[in-house]
């Protein structure tokens, strides 16, 4: 349902690393600072790092500075006497088995498992429901360091081949290639240059359909945008070279396509977009048709339309059009008019529908009300037949299936409760437990409650906080967000958040604007113009958690990464006196050239235009590397970003680091840690992972006064 300038001089200096409560001003490598100034709409704006923006692996220049900062950041981390007992925790809490929601096709059941501290999950299938399960994909042999990960991966219709991705080092780009289910062989079949693609088999399984990009120019691989998207057939056992162009859109080259094969085979669904905004058309090709030519059904980009399934020539869609927080409507495709008729079949609600899908018959559709998940079963005429019983308050996923199948999975989880995974019987609506698993520490122990409070201008805001019980009083808290590209922050388990809150801390959520917690609206309020909402819902957040008695004075540190790390990046620019301590990840740091590498492009639905005078000026006010000022005692920071991070390049976070570094901040620590062979987040190992969060947890246990003590 879901889913240039001169050498750099670095000298570097041993940084002072004061564990008091007036720590000493810390020493960093002397970045040099390049001439480039650029003038846009009559405004001077100075890029002094610019030259940061290079690619690492091609530049010795940065190379030497990404060196030097790690040297100190490094030096610096090994100081704090918390990380050591975070990781040690840190590896039993994660030790966990856990599965991922099967999938169903030729009678079998595939699904990943990881035991525990494995690097990454394997892949498994079973040839009944409760049936053994024997090892498919075991990634964790692919690499020395654990860091190339199985992507996607989709089994054919009767269950005999599987085709999957490899992704490597944590970039974006994917390798695909063919498995044999029952012997276990790779195939020769492979396809180079496939990024943001879904993969589709042809009924019979004699190949299947995927997007690719053009092989970007030489040297370029990891920073080039990314233009020119299309659709291919792959046959099997021949090569890519000999793969047709399915669809293709050369005029516009901004324009990507995402494919679907509907279950009875019979339609290839072509989903066309321009950036991250849910607007679609939608293309159809009759697979059957003596010469399949696309049809356009949807135009315009103006709507979302989301395919939840069909019946013969009836699609059902779940739209915005009408409807801010969606519908499901229907179309029949043999009807005989000029324009596809839409007929209305699940009305609006005040809940935000975040999903639907034919399973058994039924239309089993997933709403959230105030961020939390209710799934609701209706027939096909949209008459409502009954809810799923939940295990509590959390989120769901999953219900996947065929439109005729009355077996269909779903995952369960919170803040305190790690995923569970359920098999539901549609036709009498029973959900039994397919796996559960067993963690280091007591669920019961923690509590999760949901809070709203006030913003800036006056809007109520929800806000999750988790806590031990028995914690009270102001304590350590690490306050969490996004705000951006209609994404919603649901409530979800990880074990790495166990080890802060069993120390005492506090960890709070805020679902502020920008995400789609209550749909369109929610959205457009913290986007283009209005961005400034969605640090000013964020701000309000720790004002409110200090008003209330969560946390103290000195005792809040803040985290978000990628849009979050943007957040990050702004909101300590425009408060840094709320913050003890903060954790800007993967940031988009420079609001004014993001949209000139790989996926930037895609943002400006979020961002806007830099070139528009309007837009820049809007973007320029809030761009958290161009409006850091100096004089102002700033929270301590570590930065995170990683050398293969082909989503959000590392340059954004390269010339932040460099820029907090060059002003008088005060005396807490400004530094950056820079991961090699890792990328956006996707595909990380669990030793890094680990090694990570034991840093990150360190850090701002030390910046907001939490001692930390081995747990018993």
């Amino acid at each position: 349902m879901r889913r240039i300038v001169p050498l750099t001089l670095i000298a570097l200096a041993v940084p002072a690393f004061a564990q008091t409560s007036n720590p000493k001003p810390m020493t960093y490598p002397a970045t040099e600072a390049g001439p480039t100034v650029d003038e846009q709409f009559g405004v001077k704006v100075a890029d002094p790092y610019r030259w940061l923006e290079n690619d690492v692996r091609t530049d010795p220049r940065v190379a030497a500075w990404v060196a030097d900062e790690n040297r100190i950041t490094d030096a610096y981390l090994a100081t704090l006497p918390g990380r050591d007992i975070f990781k040690a925790r840190l590896t039993q809490l994660i030790d966990y088995e856990r599965f991922g929601t099967p999938y169903k096709k030729g009678g079998r059941y595939f699904y990943t498992r990881n035991s525990g501290l494995q690097n990454q999950a394997v892949l498994y299938v079973r040839d009944s429901v409760n049936g053994a399960g024997r090892v498919l994909i075991d990634p964790n042999g692919w690499s020395k360091d654990g860091a190339t990960a199985l992507g996607e991966w989709v089994p054919s219709e009767d269950g005999k081949r599987l085709v999957y991705t490899i992704q490597d080092g944590g970039t974006d780009w994917r390798t695909v290639k063919v498995l044999d289910v029952d012997s276990g062989q790779v195939l020769d079949d492979t396809v180079e240059w496939v990024k943001f693609s879904g993969l589709a088999w042809a009924k019979d399984g004699s190949g299947f359909y995927y997007s690719r990009f053009p092989a970007p120019p030489e040297g370029k691989k990891f920073q080039s945008t990314n233009e020119n998207q299309a659709v291919y057939f792959h046959k099997l056992g021949t090569p890519q070279s000999a793969d047709p162009l399915i669809y293709a859109t050369p005029d516009t080259p901004k324009r990507g396509h995402g494919i679907q094969v509907t279950d009875d085979g019979k339609w290839l669904v072509v989903t066309t977009t321009e950036g991250t905004d849910n607007r679609y058309e939608i293309t159809v090709i009759d697979l059957t048709a003596p010469s399949p030519t696309p049809r356009t059904i949807f135009k315009g980009l103006d709507y979302q339309w989301s395919l939840a399934g069909n019946v013969g020539g009836t699609f059902y869609w779940v739209t915005n059009k009408d409807a801010p927080r969606l519908r499901v409507v229907s179309t029949n495709l043999y009807a005989k008019s000029a324009e596809v008729p839409v007929v209305g079949v699940i009305p609006e609600d005040k809940a935000v529908l975040d999903g639907a899908g034919i399973v058994g018959g039924k239309l089993i559709a997933t709403y959230l009300v105030d961020v939390k998940s209710e799934v609701r079963t209706y027939g096909l005429d949209g008459k409502l037949a009954g809810k799923v019983a939940l295990p509590g308050i959390g989120s769901v996923g999953g219900f996947g299936g065929e439109a005729d199948d009355p077996e269909t999975f779903y995952s369960f989880t919170s803040y305190n409760t790690p995923s569970t995974i359920y098999r539901y019987d549609v036709a009498t609506g029973k959900s039994t437990v397919w796996a559960q698993p067993k963690v280091a520490f007591n669920p019961a122990s923690y509590v999760v409650s949901q809070v709203f409070y006030t913003s800036k201008d006056g809007t109520r805001v929800p806000m999750f906080i988790v806590r031990k019980k028995g914690t009270s009083g102001p304590a350590p808290t690490l306050l969490y967000a996004y705000g951006g590209f209609n994404i919603t922050m649901e409530p979800a388990f990880s074990a790495t958040r166990i080890a802060w809150l069993e120390q005492g801390g506090v960890y709070a959520v805020a679902n502020i604007r920008g995400g789609g917690e209550y749909g369109k609206p929610w959205h457009d309020g913290g986007r283009l113009a209005n961005k400034q909402n969605v640090f000013d819902d964020f701000i309000a957040a720790g004002e409110y958690l200090k008003a209330k008695g969560y946390t103290g004075k000195d005792q809040l540190a803040v985290m978000g990464g990628s849009n979050g790390g943007l957040l990050i990046g702004a909101v300590v620019n425009q408060r840094p006196d709320l913050f003890a301590a903060a954790l800007p990840q993967v940031g988009v740091m420079d609001m004014l050239r993001f949209d000139r590498f790989t996926a930037g492009r895609y943002w400006v639905d979020d961002y806007g235009y830099p070139s528009k005078e309007a837009d820049f000026r809007v973007l320029y006010k809030y761009s958290p590397y161009h409006n850091i000022r100096t004089g102002r005692p700033y929270p301590a920071i570590l930065a995170a970003t990683a050398d293969t991070d082909d989503r959000v390049v590392p340059g954004h976070t390269f010339k932040y680091t460099a820029m907090l570094q060059s002003m008088d901040l005060g005396p807490k620590p400004r530094l950056v840690r820079i991961e090699t062979r890792a990328g956006h987040g996707s595909g990380k190992p669990t030793t890094k992972i680990i090694d990570e969060t034991a840093m990150d947890w360190a850090f701002i246990a030390k910046w907001t006064g939490m001692t930390v003590k081995p747990v018993k």
